[in-house]
This record gives structure tokens, sequence and C-alpha cells, in this order.
């Protein structure tokens, strides 16, 4: 795959693989993926993005995740083990509340870990464990997998259980994404610029981090106050220490890349600014007000990258403190950045307003980090209200539609929509409020909530603004679903 994913006019939804609705507590990899995989196609669109897929950490943070490269055990589904017979039809039975509502991390655990052991143990019994096709995954992905193992079987439970997980990961993820790849949907992943200090990839390679003596962060990760936090924000992530890095050639991010590149067809890097220069806090600190920025050899790295990988097919998340510098960065290797139309009204030269956007860039009206657009025209000032209404042609009933079309019609060749915003749903249905440490990343779909009127509408849409890209008629596709 190159860069070539953002040089035609596309259209896509973001929507997190933990949203997508299902029977047992939390979205995952089985039979209701592949109906949302069908309604993107449906939709006319080809790009579905998610967030960081990793096993979740602190808050269930899908940035704050506890590998670089294992997936979150919860994403395995339980229908696909039954299909391949590690797990009786019974064992789908849930209670009916894990079918519906928020994603509820802890009740999603407690009804199926107890699956993951039982499939485990069919597995062993029937001497799986010691099939060519497990062997060879093994061996193949042991660089990250022993160390994900020790650090995942510290609860006592047996290494192998962990690494059968991944394993079952790894094989219902092909499935799924050779599905997507039939229909003409292209999976875009996100990589968090910076990993947990709780994690496999500290404790297996604790050298890659500015570390004290006793194993604490010298300095940690945040951004200074913002629009979103009067304090900033205070990630609490470790430092990477570059000069081992930069002695490794980069081997840890190209293999961490590598992996990423196996399961999306490309890859949205998170904090693209830190790539150029970080911000670093005391480790006692209590906010994020007294940090210091710091450079950062992202060059290097993108260019360790490349050699090794080829054509790097990424967008840069160069939102925040963007200069010069970082946007130089950004376009010497032909990233595309990012364009957000919520930030477009509060004066009248913003550079997000869409007919400034260019067209190497990726469109989003707001991103898992912003209030869904109704939410967000709720909380307009008087002045960026009249603004946003006299560019869009918007009214109160349907704020939302207006942004569509407006980031369907800008000259930016990929717009991606949150689905919440395809719903016309409010701010309670937000993924994420920066700097608010609960509450977070729990939104889920309700079942059959993509409807085919809502595919047909954005349907209608994406060919009306070029960004259609199928040979099969537009309405043999809706049926099709």
């Amino acid at each position: 795959m190159t860069t070539s994913i953002f040089d035609q006019r596309r259209a896509g939804l973001l929507l997190h693989l933990s949203s997508v609705p299902g029977p047992h507590g939390i979205g995952d990899l089985g039979p209701r993926a592949f109906e949302v995989a069908n309604w993107i196609a449906a939709s006319g669109s080809t790009l579905w993005q998610m967030l960081p897929v990793g096993p979740v950490g602190k808050g269930d943070s899908p940035y704050s995740v506890t590998s670089s490269f294992a997936i979150e055990p919860l994403f395995l589904s339980l229908e696909m083990l039954v299909r391949d017979k590690l797990l009786a039809p019974s064992a789908l039975r849930a209670p009916a509340d894990l079918g519906h509502g928020k994603t509820n991390y802890a009740k999603a655990r407690a009804f199926k870990w107890p699956r993951f052991h039982q499939a485990f143990t069919h597995f062993v019994a029937d001497g799986a464990i010691r099939h060519a096709v497990f062997q060879k995954f093994l061996r193949r992905e042991a660089h990250w997998l022993n160390g994900w193992c020790r650090f995942a079987s510290q609860d006592g439970n047996d290494p192998l259980l962990h690494a059968f997980l991944q394993f079952q990961l790894a094989k219902q993820w092909a499935i799924l994404r050779a599905h997507c790849q039939k229909i003409g949907v292209h999976l875009i992943g996100d990589l968090p610029i910076f990993v947990s200090l709780d994690s496999a990839d500290v404790s297996d390679r604790p050298d890659l981090f500015r570390l004290n003596a006793r194993g604490n962060p010298e300095v940690v990760t945040g951004v200074p106050p913002d629009c979103f936090s009067k304090n900033g924000q205070l990630w609490e992530h470790p430092h990477y220490r570059w000069s081992t890095h930069k002695r490794d050639n980069f081997a840890w991010w190209i293999s961490r890349v590598k992996i990423a590149l196996e399961r999306f067809d490309a890859l949205r890097i998170d904090h693209f600014v830190g790539l150029k220069n970080v911000y670093e806090i005391p480790s006692a600190a209590k906010t994020a007000r007294n940090g210091v920025w710091r450079p950062t050899p992202g060059r290097e790295l993108l260019s360790a990258i490349q050699k090794k990988l080829g054509a790097l097919p990424l967008i840069a998340e160069d939102l925040g403190a963007l200069t010069p510098a970082v946007e130089k960065l950004r376009d010497d290797f032909k990233l595309p950045g990012m364009k957000l139309l919520h930030n477009a009204f509060y004066g009248p030269n913003s550079s997000d307003l869409p007919h400034r956007h260019p067209r190497h860039c990726v469109v989003y009206p707001g991103t898992h980090d912003n209030d869904t657009t109704r939410g967000w025209w709720q909380g307009l000032t008087p002045a960026a209200r009249t603004r946003f209404v006299k560019f869009s042609g918007a009214n109160a009933k349907c704020p939302e539609q207006a942004m569509i079309r407006l980031a369907y019609a800008s000259p930016s060749n990929t717009a991606i929509i949150a689905a919440q915003d395809v719903l016309g749903l409010t701010r309670r249905d937000r993924m994420n409020v920066p700097g608010v440490s609960y509450g977070n990343w729990s939104w889920r779909l309700e079942p059959r909530a993509l409807t085919t009127q809502a595919a047909h509408s954005l349907l209608h849409l994406a060919l009306d603004c070029g960004r259609f890209q199928f040979k099969q008629a537009p309405y043999d596709r809706l049926n099709s679903t």
C-alpha cells in the first residue's frame, strides 16, 4: 500500500472497534464488524478509521495502551471462536444489558475472560498448541510476543494463554481485513506516539525510555494549557531515550509501524507535533502548566521507517502547536495533515475553512476528542454560529448535515465523518473529553443504528461531490446490504 490511498477523492467513517454493536459488552471482530464494513461500502465510502487497538490501560484509554504490538483481547469475537469449534454455542448466551448501551469494560471482561480460558483449554486439549501454524506464529512474532506474554501473565495466567489470544486475534483480524479489501474498504489505524509506563514495551525494553535508577520516569508527557484545559493535559507517559533509538537504527519503531501496517492500510500518527518537539513535564508535577519543549529526531525516525518499509501511508495529526518547522517535516515526507471544521468559524480567516483546504489533507467535522457537531452547535458563540450559518446554510434542526456537506464538498481528497455526526447525536454521545480522566471511551452504537436510509443519504452526497469510487451501480451496492 502506498500513499495513493490519499490521492483520490474518498470518504470514510470514524468509528472505533469498541464502538461497534454486539451482544457481549464491547465491539469486537465478530459479525457486527462485518456489518459495519458493509454499511460503509454501501454509503459510497472507502475508509474505516479506528482508534488505537492495543490493550487498553489506565482509564480504558486506547491512547494509554499496555503494548505497542498486541491487540486488546476484548476485541476477540466469541462468535468466531464458536465457529472454529473452540467454544460451545451455549457460551454465547449473555445478559441482555451487554447487548446495548455504552461499552462496559468491566462487565465485558467478566463475561469474556472465562470463555477465553475455556477456548484455550479446548485448544490445548485438541493438540493445536503443537500445530505448525501456531508454532510459526510464535516464532514470527517472538520479538514482541514473548515480552507481552511475560507482562500479561503477571496476573498468574499461563503465558501461552496470552499467546493463544493474540494468535486468534491475528486470525480474526485477517478475516475482517480480507472482507474489507473485497468490498473496497480500506482500514485506517491510529498510532499513539507515546506508551504507558505500565506496559510490556517499558518492561521489556526499559533502555528505550528515560527512566531513573528506580525505573520511574525522569520527565513525563503532556501538552501545555490550551482551549481544552486551562491546566494543560498531563498524560504521564515516559519520554523516549532517543540516543538508544538512534543507536538501534530505530528498530523498535520500525517493528511497531510494520505490524500496524499488517493490520491497516494507513495510519494516523497521533501528536505528530511530537516528532519535531515534545513537551517535557517534571515527573512530580500535578498539572502540565510548567513544562518545556525539547527537540526530537522525527526526521531521522521517518527516514529510517521509509527506508525500511517504503512509502509512508500516514496521516499527520498536526493539530495543536503547529509551527512552520512541523509543517515542513510533514510536507517533506508528503504526509496529509488534518483540518477540523469545528475550528473554522471562530474568526474570518481560519485555515480550517473549507475553501482553504489543500487537496492533500484529511478533513473532519471533528475527531474523537471533539464534541459531536450537534453538541458543538449548541455551545457556539453567537458570532461563530452566524459565520457557520452564513457559510453553510445550516439550521438548528440539522447542523451536522450541513457540516457533513462542507466536509464532502471540500477540496480535500479525504473526508472522514464520525459515526455520531452521521446519526445526528448529541454531546452525551461524544467519545472523549481531553483532560478528563473518567467517563470516556465508552460510546457505542446501538444495534441497527446505521440504517439503509443513512447510507443512502451519504451515497448521494458522495456521488454529488466526486467521492464515489466504485464501478458497481450505487443502488446495487445498497441492495447488497
